[in-house]
Parts: structure tokens; C-alpha cells; sequence
């Protein structure tokens, strides 16, 4: 709360017209990517898409205090409900995007109910169950599914009926770029609002907070089920995109490689995915061409290096950095 409260104070010493340059300028400059960096479209969007899972899960770990080892299999349902739509000829984007976050909302609801009347490590392990049973179910599946093979044949028409998804990629760059945007607008709000302050409230002390007559479970079964809409719309974005689902979107390797990601950047912050994923996809691309078959150690490195050093991420690390400078012009 604290480090909240110092953003705020170190905002409200910015002109009002500045804050706004702020925020819309690098949006802007994200979109002209294609001019200055022609060719990195796909890569901007699968980006994009990750951005978009990793702010579903700061939802929840950053805001709402449930730590959670399952989220791809949310993840995972939204790209097969959009890919099997596909499939049997319902191809809109906007459509089956939809279709995805209300069959991810439905399976986080179901799951959340199970499960959110625990805690700590049983709340870890039923979130991994979760998971698990979710990725064998499709492993299983392979009429529907395609099993390990992946489920393929997957296109899409269109977005409006005018933008078709090419190979260089530049229609899924805008559609998942003004997806992203929208999402993130909408979940800023959602954190400023009383159901957001609420949300930090039970984070920090959830019996405080139900001695005042917040309802706990309700709560946090509600951001359950926005969180897990956000992360079939990703799944649904990922598949759009790719035009092809595979078992991967729902592994456990996913749900670590996202938590890593916010981690990185710093959770309960909501830009802190901004930062971690960008930082972890170079970092995991630059370690893999170093060392193909031991890459995972200097990933390990990385996490270990910044949970002890800087445990509040790189926002974290940056607003503290912040700080020290402001008082030092000031004494």
C-alpha cells in the first residue's frame, strides 16, 4: 500500500495534461511497431497476447491475493472454445472471442467454487489440479481436440468482414493491440473502483475486512470469474492468431512461465505485465540462443536474482529508485 501511495503522491506532481500524454504516447508508438520494425508483427502479437493473460492473473495474485499455479487451463479453454467454433464453421473473431470468455467465465465460476473456500497451499494445489485435469481431459479429447497433435484446420474470417489475417501478420498486430487496449482500460477502471479498493482490502487482511460486512467468498469468486474471461479471451486471441491450438496453452509450464512474467515486471501494479513480459520473452529468447540445452538454468538464475534482489520487480526497483532521487532533491 505504501509504494501505492508514493505513485500517487509522484503523480499528482504532474500537470494533468502530462499524466494523459503519458499514458496515450506509448500506445501510439506501439502502434506505428510496423513502420519502424517491419517484419516483427507476429512477434508483437503473440506479445500482446501474453500481456493480456499476464494482466487476467495480476488480477488475481496482484490485487486480490489468491496465488494460483492453474491459470493456463483458463487459458487453454478460451483458445479450444475459438478453435473448435472454427472448426465446425463459426468463424467470426469477435464471436468466437466472446464465446471463449464466457466458457472460461463458466469454468473459473465452476472451479472457483470448489476451491475458493481455501487458502495458502490447498488453494495451490486445487488450482494445479485444475490444470491438470483440464489438460488431460483434451490430451483425451482428440476427436474434439486433436490430442497431442494440436487441433488444426483452425481459420477465422475477417475482423468486420474487412480485415483478413494475412501471413505477415499486421491484422492480428491492430486486432490484438485494440483488444488489449480495451481489455486493459476496462481493468484499470475495475481497480479504482470501490470493488477494486475492496479487493486490496481482503489481500491484506480478509478478516478485517469481513468484520465490516464485506462479503470475502462472493468477492473473490467474482474476480475469479473476470479473470478467468480475460484469460479465454488471450487463449481465444492466441488461437485467432496462430490459427492452430495446442496442449501447451493448457500446461503447467504456461501457468509457471506467466507467474515468472508477472513476477518479473511486479504484480499489483497492472503495468507490471507490461514489463515482465516483454522482459521475459527476450531474456527466454536471448538464453535459448546462448545455450539451447541449458537455458532453463539461467532462467532460473534470472527469478532467483530478483525475488531476492528486487522483490518488488522491475516497477519495483524503478519506483524505488524514483523515490531516493526525490529525496535527495529534496534535502
Amino acid at each position: 500500500m505504501s509504494g501505492m501511495a508514493a505513485s500517487s503522491v509522484a503523480v499528482e506532481h504532474i500537470p494533468r495534461s502530462g499524466v494523459w500524454l503519458a499514458k496515450v504516447v506509448p500506445w501510439i508508438a506501439v502502434a506505428a511497431l510496423p513502420l519502424a520494425l517491419p517484419g516483427y508483427e507476429p512477434l508483437a502479437t503473440q506479445v500482446f497476447v501474453m500481456i493480456l493473460f499476464a494482466l487476467s492473473l495480476d488480477l488475481l495474485v496482484g490485487f486480490a491475493g489468491i496465488v494460483t499455479l492453474g491459470h493456463a487451463g483458463l487459458f487453454g479453454i478460451g483458445g479450444y472454445t475459438a478453435g473448435i467454433l472454427s472448426v465446425h464453421g463459426f468463424t467470426d473473431p469477435l464471436l468466437t472471442a466472446l464465446c471463449a470468455m464466457v466458457t472460461a467465465a463458466i469454468t473459473g465460476l465452476i472451479f472457483g467454487i470448489a476451491m475458493l473456500r481455501t487458502k495458502g497451499l490447498t488453494l495451490l494445489m486445487l488450482t494445479m489440479a485444475s490444470a491438470f485435469l483440464l489438460y488431460e481431459i483434451a490430451n483425451k479429447a482428440t476427436g474434439l481436440t486433436g490430442g497431442e497433435d494440436g487441433l488444426q484446420g483452425v481459420s477465422f474470417a475477417p475482423v468486420f468482414g474487412l480485415f483478413a489475417f494475412d501471413f505477415r501478420g499486421k491484422t492480428a498486430f491492430f486486432y490484438t493491440l485494440a483488444i488489449l487496449f480495451l481489455a486493459f482500460a476496462f481493468l484499470r477502471a475495475l481497480i479504482k473502483s470501490p470493488f477494486g479498493w475492496s479487493l486490496r482490502g481482503i489481500r491484506e487482511n480478509d478478516a478485517r475486512m469481513a468484520a465490516i460486512g464485506c462479503p470475502i467468498i462472493l468477492r473473490r469468486l467474482i474476480v475469479y470469474v473476470i479473470a478467468s474471461a480475460f484469460a479465454g479471451l488471450a487463449g481465444a486471441l492466441q488461437a485467432q492468431s496462430t490459427q492452430f491450438v495446442a496442449l501447451y496453452s493448457l500446461s503447467f509450464e504456461l501457468s509457471g512461465n506467466v507467474l515468472i512474467m508477472l513476477i518479473l515486471g511486479g504484480s499489483g501494479r497492472l503495468y507490471g505485465s507490461f514489463v515482465g513480459v516483454p522482459m521475459f520473452m527476450l531474456a527466454q529468447d536471448l538464453l535459448a540462443k546462448q545455450d539451447p540445452a541449458n537455458w532453463f538454468l539461467g532462467q532460473g538464475t534470472i527469478l532467483i536474482g530478483m525475488v531476492m534482489l528486487a522483490p518488488g520487480g522491475i516497477l519495483g526497483v524503478c519506483q524505488r529508485g524514483v523515490a531516493v532521487i526525490r529525496a535527495r532533491r529534496r534535502a
